[in-house]
């Protein structure tokens, strides 16, 4: 994931007892009063600075570029991990990928007031439930300046006020990035300071403390960061914890599929929360390991195997038990034999992050009980592990993946931004109107 245990550990020790200070938290108020217009906006305004924002990324790309090349410049000066420059680099291909993203969320529904009951309480008294923005969103994130994009396409589409707080190591980038989420609001007519980008890491704690005015918080990190964040601060926190996913290579696999799935769920992007880090093998496909293993050998992955793949891969690394459970973010990857199903899933929940486990099997019965038995955001049979991610599901473009079980699961989007609230239309209706010898509710259902 994004930040380390030792970025946890910094902000934990930065941590003061100080009330925020007047100018952070006169802009924060600033965000908090602008997303009451956006989210009170017609749907055409948020469609509209949409728009805006492709066409103002697409004429600001060379100033982007310049950005995250000085970013990335510096980084490799500082000795930044292999992972982590990765994660700061925007090629063309991450930039076009941001653009596709903010075109599904122009082609799809605004979600703002959509009902989704209606209730006739009585003659001429209607309830409805509708759709509506969280809020304000504190979002924590290192080394992706592509998220900025994500996540302000997401918060402008959801109605919501966003507060970014971004590595230091992308610094330009998401300045530049940040600039261009306020120009576009500025063209549509909406008020640019629903959007805040705050470089300084010792804002965090300031910001932690503003639960009058931030909604929801969501760390896109370690899940020492996200506990660190939890303990520090009364506002709800959405965690999205490490991603720690296995592959398990049942029986009844397809050899050709388990290859092909194993090598793209390591080596598609090592670095994402949504690669494979763990490979499980059922025992009886062992003699049949060997492609696999010099497949993934080619692409240059370190295995580190328990004894009974190492039979059949003698030229991989030894596996200790530390290596179980471990999101390496890399080409490095575990390889462990189980005897069948239920060892897979129990090591699975011994050691995996409720994240994205994935089976490969051509018994349809062994697939199902995987998928019903398995407790992750995002199971899947005979796929790879890599498509956990908003763009891939429709979603547009995803604030993070939530390995948490309560409000959002996996991939959030636009539909994990969002709440509801309750429209009563009456009549003149008083409550006391109601009761024994008065009138009585009818509480029937309507149509939407």
């Amino acid at each position: 994931m994004e930040a380390t245990t030792m970025e946890a550990t910094t902000l934990k020790r930065e941590a003061t007892e100080r009330a925020p200070t007047e100018t952070l938290r006169k802009r924060a108020a600033g965000v908090r009063a602008a997303q009451r217009t956006i989210g009170s906006a017609e749907a055409e305004r948020r469609t509209a600075a949409l728009r805006a924002l492709k066409a103002v990324l697409v004429r600001s790309r060379a100033e982007i570029s310049r950005a995250n090349d000085e970013d990335l410049a510096r980084a490799a000066e500082e000795g930044l991990s292999g992972s982590l420059l990765h994660r700061l680099g925007l090629p063309d291909a991450k930039f076009e990928s941001l653009l596709e993203g903010i075109d599904a969320l122009v082609d799809g529904e605004d979600p703002i007031d959509r009902v989704l009951t209606r209730t006739e309480l009585d003659e001429g008294l209607v309830l409805e439930r509708v759709r509506s923005p969280l809020g304000v969103l504190l979002i924590i994130f290192e080394s992706r300046p592509d998220a900025v994009i994500q996540i302000g396409s997401l918060a402008i589409r959801s109605g919501n006020g966003v507060i970014m707080k971004g590595g230091r190591e992308a610094a330009r980038s998401n300045e530049a990035l940040v600039g261009c989420l306020r120009q576009a609001l500025e063209e549509a007519g909406l008020d640019p300071r629903a959007v805040l980008g705050v470089p300084d890491r010792r804002d965090v704690d300031e910001l932690l403390a503003l639960d009058d005015l931030i909604d929801l918080v969501i760390p896109r990190g370690s899940g020492a960061l996200v506990r660190s964040i939890q303990e520090r601060s009364r506002i709800p926190v959405l965690g999205h914890a490490e991603g720690v996913c296995h592959l398990y290579v049942d029986a009844s696999a397809d050899p050709e599929m388990a290859l092909r799935l194993a090598v793209d769920g390591k080596c598609d992007y090592p670095a994402a929360c949504n690669a494979t880090e763990t490979l499980l093998v059922h025992e009886a496909f062992l003699p049949r390991l060997g492609p696999v293993g010099e497949a993934l050998r080619e692409r240059g992955v370190e295995l580190r195997c328990d004894e009974p793949s190492r039979q059949v891969l003698p030229w991989a690394e030894a596996a200790s038990e530390e290596d179980w459970g471990l999101e390496f973010g890399d080409l490095t990857l575990a390889v462990r034999t189980v005897a069948g199903l239920e060892e897979a899933v129990d090591f699975i929940h011994a050691h995996g992050s409720s994240h994205t486990d994935a089976i490969v099997a051509e018994d349809p019965a062994v697939a199902e009980r995987f998928l019903k038995a398995v407790d992750a955001a995002s199971v899947f049979h005979n796929a790879s592990t890599r498509f956990a991610d908003g763009f891939r599901y429709g979603l547009g473009a995803e604030v993070g993946i939530s390995t948490a079980r309560i409000h959002a699961r996996g991939p959030v989007g636009v539909e994990g931004l969002l709440t509801t609230r309750w429209l009563l239309r009456g009549e003149g209706q008083g409550a006391a109107d109601y009761g024994p010898g008065k009138r009585s509710f009818t509480h029937r259902p309507l149509d939407g």
